[in-house]
């Protein structure tokens, strides 16, 4: 396989701390050796490649910022966007597996569930022994989560979940779901252990997009509870997206991952593929092409960059988050789309890495905020007037 040779336009690896570079090099690498060579497999499959999760453990991927005393490995939050932008690389999928263990399951238990809750499920779920999901979509609200009808009711032993769950990443390979649920008239979220009765977690096929991802469906249904399963600190919609703050953190850097694989690989086409006699990457217009899209991706790296700095700094709001993830995620889709264009023919094949990231970007434009509500986010912010209905 080709070295991969990341384009740093403005040198910006100048920019991180030796631990930060430490980071990037060692996900790389990995992502390199030893994903790479299973994934065009695994995304014809419609596969996750279960066997390489105690490796991501072994790299401390899965919940890289939580705090060492509860198994994290405690890295500040632009070495986790490192991380986040390497997985990527490697596929949409991979990275979404690992952020949703992070971002949508660490962190809402670290966040908000007690001390005994912490210390059973988080030291688990960083060593890859336990996977863990995020039910908040439902079949008909997903950008409009606060029309969620899945219940929790109090009874005398504890609480009674009803309602579905649509679009879960790792659902039905999870041991723990972290499900957001209306209880005595507020959402809260609750800890639904694999093998509780009444609930299962169906897997969804037939996708053309993030085909090397686990998407699930989970029903709830008269799923009994104990007290001690709902995360204490919840309350109201302000937590689960809070939860999703962090995931999309994550997206805003795993998607110029995708973005910087299409780019290495068309660059590198254009200069060995010999058309009227001379190099593709000799002619006017495929120049222009590589020029803006150099450009958007650099813009994209410095946006992520000063994301994650701020973030560190305990500075960062929903509102950035939104045009960062907003922004490189199209920048992400619009980079595949050219550059499959560049590949010709050989962009529909999966011997190439393009036409794959182009297919999970769809996904990735769409979950978790879709382009459009994002645009009402950063609108909402710029005027102070919602545009949501």
């Amino acid at each position: 396989m080709r070295p991969f040779q990341q384009l740093d336009y403005i040198r910006l690896d100048d920019q991180f701390s030796e631990d930060e570079r430490m980071v990037l090099d060692t996900v790389r690498s990995w992502v390199t050796e030893r994903y790479l060579p299973l994934a065009m497999e695994h995304f014809e499959a419609g596969t996750f490649p279960m066997q390489l999760v105690p490796e991501l453990a072994e790299l401390g991927v899965f919940g890289p910022t939580t705090p060492a005393e509860y198994g994290g490995a405690g890295l500040n939050n632009v070495a986790a966007g490192l991380i986040y932008q390497e997985l990527e690389r490697g596929d949409s999928g991979l990275r979404s597996f690992v952020s949703v263990q992070g971002g949508l399951v660490m962190y809402p238990i670290y966040s908000f569930g007690s001390e005994a809750q912490k210390r059973r499920w988080l030291p688990l779920l960083a060593s890859g022994k336990a996977i863990g999901c995020f039910g908040l979509t439902e079949p008909d609200f997903g950008s409009n989560p606060a029309g969620m009808l899945t219940t929790a009711k109090k009874d005398a032993k504890g609480w009674v979940l009803n309602g579905r769950k649509m679009w879960i990443t790792n659902g039905t390979v999870s041991d723990v779901a972290v499900v957001w649920a209306r209880a005595e008239g507020q959402i809260r979220g609750f800890l639904v252990p694999k093998g509780t009765p009444g609930f299962s977690a169906p897997e969804q096929k037939h996708k053309f997009s993030l085909r090397a991802s686990v998407t699930s469906e989970l029903v709830l249904e008269d799923v009994h509870l104990p007290e001690d399963a709902i995360l204490p600190g919840s309350g109201g919609l302000k937590s689960p997206l809070a939860c999703l703050t962090q995931a999309r953190y994550g997206i805003a850097w795993g998607a110029l991952g995708a973005a910087h694989a299409c780019f290495d690989e068309a660059l590198s086409y254009s200069k060995a593929r010999v058309v009227f006699d001379k190099p593709l990457a000799g002619f006017q217009l495929p120049q222009k092409k590589l020029a803006d899209m150099a450009t958007q991706i650099t813009l994209g790296q410095l946006m992520a960059l000063h994301l994650g700095r701020l973030k560190d700094q305990d500075k960062l709001t929903p509102a950035m988050v939104s045009m960062g993830k907003r922004n490189n995620v199209m920048l992400a889709l619009e980079t595949a789309r050219v550059c499959r264009d560049m590949l010709g023919a050989n962009g529909i094949s999966l011997e190439y890495q393009t036409g794959r990231h182009m297919c999970n970007l769809e996904s990735v434009v769409t979950y978790e905020g879709t382009h459009d509500i994002h645009t009402l986010a950063i609108g909402h912010e710029l005027t102070g007037m919602p545009a949501y209905r």
